[in-house]
Order: structure tokens, then C-alpha cells, then sequence
């Protein structure tokens, strides 16, 4: 079962919400972030990076403060406010590629815990540590955790119900998205989704595992220092947003090498053929089934295939387009071992395309580029539910979620 509660969130003033809610601050280049801090006085921007143009960078945990301190001053002056009710949250995220509803609640960390929360990524402890002692000086989590679950038609017909009413929220953003939001304040309503939740055997982590860590890395501490918590402090959550398993979106994460390890493509071409029927293509190439890549080298784009007797392995993880393109190529044929640290590969989500990767090699910036089939709901499943881990950047997952929009007090 999933134990997830209503809270009072903190949201940016209604007349003010398409200013304040940003983006992942990753997702911007330094020229775009500088814009938006310098033009902007109202984006959330602002609290997440208090010290941006401060010639000296501040330490960890004095940059925390300032966060902290930056978002005082945004209570202060009103541009968020905290609900007056406990509410469960509907987000609606409307896209060119689709529709995205889900549920903003907290939910217990002892379900991350026991693993009823099932992860399919491995977390690193330095990262962990980080983010925990952001959330203890900071006490707040503006972006939620994204989790998927089986579709319940209990949990859709709540959701129905609401959104059939006056968003709080309706507002559009420059990257040409549509964003609504509704509260669920209604007792019957919340404890209906309590109850339904409740039947929810497991939730899987779409996005955020080191944000799920360090919230339950968090509220184990603070149970230490507190031994007599009651259970219903914030440490004890985490703010996650529930999506259908249906309405997740799972694109490619596909490969760029920066040069071909010393090979002619003759030999590449060669080397590759040992495992994988190679086909020409006379324009972009887009995989179509698992197993099956595209390849764009000199101008060119290539089907690769991989060759059926290789298809023998029956850990779901070595099975995985990933695993099978390090495996046969990326290893042995262009020598790159570690996909965490060799800086010859990169990466780009699905999103961009295959005129994405061309783009890219094109320009200069890789000399290779390598398509893959996006993985499926019920194989990242399986691995998280044979506690298996994914090779680093396997996917690609929509929706990408906004920083500032549901704030989650954690006192």
C-alpha cells in the first residue's frame, strides 16, 4: 500500500504563478539562467540559486541559508502563499506530445524504506548527503518526486470529479505548455484517495531516486534526534507526484561518441557486422522494435540488427538496448567502459529526435551517433522489481516536473 497524506502547500500568488514556477534549474544554459535571474524578480529561480551573482561561490551549507533566507523574503512579500487547507493537488501538463494528470501528495519515506516505492537507478551517497542537508537547513521541498503506479480506476474517478471544476491554475509557459492545477480539499474526496492509494500494491520511481534518498535519508535522522515523533512531522515525507502508469511517457536516451577510437569506418563497420546486420539507409533512421538500432556516421544513417542468436541473455538488465549497445560496441569496438565517466560519450533524450543526434554530429560536436528503442513501462518494472539497476541514462521520461509550483513544508 502507498501512505501518502494531504498538506497545506505554499504556491506562488495566483496573479503572479507563470513568473514564479520554473524549470529544472539543469535545464538552462548559463546565458538563458542570467536572463531569467536579471529580468525576472519573481521566479523561483531566485530561491534556488540565492548567489548566482556573487563573485565568490559560497559553501554548501551557507548557500542553504541563503536559500532559506530567499524564501522568507518570498513568503514575506507574498509572492508564495500557504493554503489555508490540507489538500491533495491535481497537476494537468499539457504538451504537443501529449497530457500528462497526476497527483501531488506526500507519501511516507517508510514506504521508500520497506520498498514499497521500487527503484530502477543506483544513487550516490555523496549526492544523498548533499541534497539531505539542503532539505534540513532549507525545510522545505519545492519539486516533487515522480512516481508511477498501476492505473486505478478508484484514484481516476476522484481525479475526473475534480478537473471537471475551476483550476486554481491555468496558465501557458514559452516552452508551449499548458499547466493547470486543481486542490482536492474535500474530505470525501481525500479519503477516498487515501483508501485507493492504500490498494496500491507498489509505486515505482520514474524520476528523482537521489531526491527520494535523501528524504528518507532525512527523516531517519531526524527520528534519531527525535525519538519521540509522532509520525506526522513533514521529515517523515516526501512530496511525490502519482501519474498513471498509462499517461507516463518513456522516450530514448540515445548515444554520442566523440571519435571512432582510432578506426577507419571500414573497420568500424566491420567490427560492428560480428554482432549486428548493418543496412544503409537513404535518409533518418528511427529504430522500430527492441534490438533494432540506427547509426549515423560520414554522413550516413544505418540500421543495425542485432543478430537473433546473440539475443540469449535473461537478466532483464543485460537485455536492455543499453546494455546490448555497450556490451557489442560501445566496450570493445570505441573503448569506452564507464558511461558515468568517459567524457567521449554524451547523451541526448529522445525528445530531440534522430535530427537531434544528426544535428549534433553535424555540427562537429561527435563524430558518432547511436539511436536506440525507448525501453517499455513493464521492462523498467521488472527491473526495479528484481531490484536490478538500469544502465546510467536508459531513460528518457516525461513529464518533467516545476520547481516552486506545490511547496512542501517539511516542519
Amino acid at each position: 500500500m502507498a501512505n501518502i497524506i494531504p498538506f497545506r502547500a505554499i504556491r506562488p500568488a495566483k496573479d503572479k504563478v507563470h513568473m514564479v514556477v520554473s524549470r529544472s534549474i539543469a535545464v538552462y544554459s548559463r546565458r538563458i539562467l542570467n536572463a531569467k535571474l536579471e529580468t525576472n524578480p519573481y521566479s523561483f529561480l531566485h530561491v534556488i540559486k540565492p548567489d548566482h551573482f556573487d563573485k565568490k561561490r559560497s559553501k554548501s551549507s551557507q548557500l542553504f541559508k541563503k536559500v532559506r533566507a530567499k524564501f522568507e523574503n518570498f513568503c514575506d512579500e507574498e509572492i508564495i502563499v500557504k493554503d489555508d487547507n490540507e489538500s491533495f493537488y491535481v497537476y494537468r501538463q499539457i504538451k504537443p506530445e501529449g497530457t500528462y494528470t497526476g497527483i501531488i501528495a506526500g507519501v511516507s519515506i517508510d514506504d521508500y524504506i520497506n520498498g514499497k516505492i521500487k527503484v530502477h537507478e543506483q544513487t550516490l551517497t555523496k549526492r544523498e548527503k548533499i541534497f539531505e542537508k539542503y532539505l534540513r537547513i532549507c525545510d522545505f521541498n519545492a519539486e516533487p518526486v515522480l512516481l508511477t503506479y498501476p492505473d486505478q480506476s478508484r484514484i481516476e474517478q476522484v481525479v475526473e470529479t475534480v478537473t471537471e471544476k475551476e483550476p486554481l491554475f491555468d496558465y501557458s509557459t514559452p516552452d508551449k505548455l499548458r499547466h493547470q492545477l486543481w486542490s482536492v480539499d474535500n474530505y470525501h474526496n481525500i479519503t477516498e484517495l487515501i483508501e485507493a492509494f492504500g490498494e496500491v500494491d507498489s509505486v515505482y520511481i520514474a524520476d528523482g531516486h537521489h531526491r527520494s534518498a535523501s528524504s528518507a535519508l532525512l527523516g531517519k535522522g531526524k527520528r534519531k534526534e527525535n525519538p519521540s515523533y509522532t509520525g506526522k512531522e513533514g521529515y517523515n515525507y516526501l512530496l511525490a507526484y502519482f501519474i498513471p502508469e498509462s499517461q507516463l511517457a518513456i522516450y530514448d536516451y540515445n548515444r554520442l561518441v566523440k571519435d571512432l577510437n582510432n578506426k577507419n569506418v571500414t573497420d568500424l563497420i566491420s567490427k560492428i557486422s560480428v554482432h549486428f546486420k548493418v543496412e544503409k539507409q537513404s535518409s533518418i533512421y528511427k529504430p522500430t522494435c527492441r534490438h533494432e538500432f540506427s547509426m549515423y556516421l560520414e554522413n550516413e544513417w544505418y540500421k543495425l540488427n542485432l543478430k537473433s542468436r546473440e539475443v540469449t541473455v535473461s537478466n532483464p538488465v543485460e537485455g536492455l538496448d543499453s546494455s546490448i549497445l555497450t556490451r557489442y560496441i560501445l566496450t570493445p569496438i570505441l573503448g569506452i567502459s564507464d558511461l558515468k565517466t568517459n567524457s567521449r560519450i554524451s547523451f541526448l533524450g529522445g525528445l530531440k529526435g534522430m535530427e537531434g543526434l544528426q544535428k549534433e554530429v553535424d555540427k562537429g560536436k561527435a563524430k558518432i551517433a547511436f539511436g536506440l528503442y525507448p525501453v517499455g513501462i513493464e521492462q523498467l518494472k521488472t527491473i526495479a522489481d528484481t531490484g536490478n539497476i538500469m544502465p546510467p541514462k536508459t531513460t528518457w521520461i516525461e513529464p518533467k516536473l516545476r520547481s516552486g509550483l506545490t511547496i512542501f513544508e517539511l516542519k
